[in-house]
């Protein structure tokens, strides 16, 4: 069976990636990436046949929008900012 390069040992990184290399992309552990997902600051992916698969142009999209460190914590992009107003 022909063994898959990583996603750093290619010449193009392929625009589906799984959840380590997805993780990794944003240069993060899996499980620091896993809670990111849980919160909403990192896309869930899509669901294909069973097979989990992050977008990297949408993980370089959601990484944009983190905070630098100086920064208050955007909203999640399920939360909504005008609830409340009247």
């Amino acid at each position: 069976m022909k063994q898959v390069a990583d996603h750093r040992e290619r010449a193009y990184a392929p625009r589906g990636l799984r959840r380590a290399a997805a993780a990794d992309w944003v240069g993060m552990s899996s499980s620091k990436f896993d809670e990111l997902v849980r919160e909403g600051l990192m896309p869930r992916g899509k669901l294909v046949r069973g097979c989990r698969v992050w977008d990297r142009y949408l993980l370089d999209i959601a990484f944009e929008n983190l905070p630098d460190e100086d920064e208050a914590a955007p909203l999640a992009p399920d939360t909504d900012a005008w609830a409340g107003v009247t």
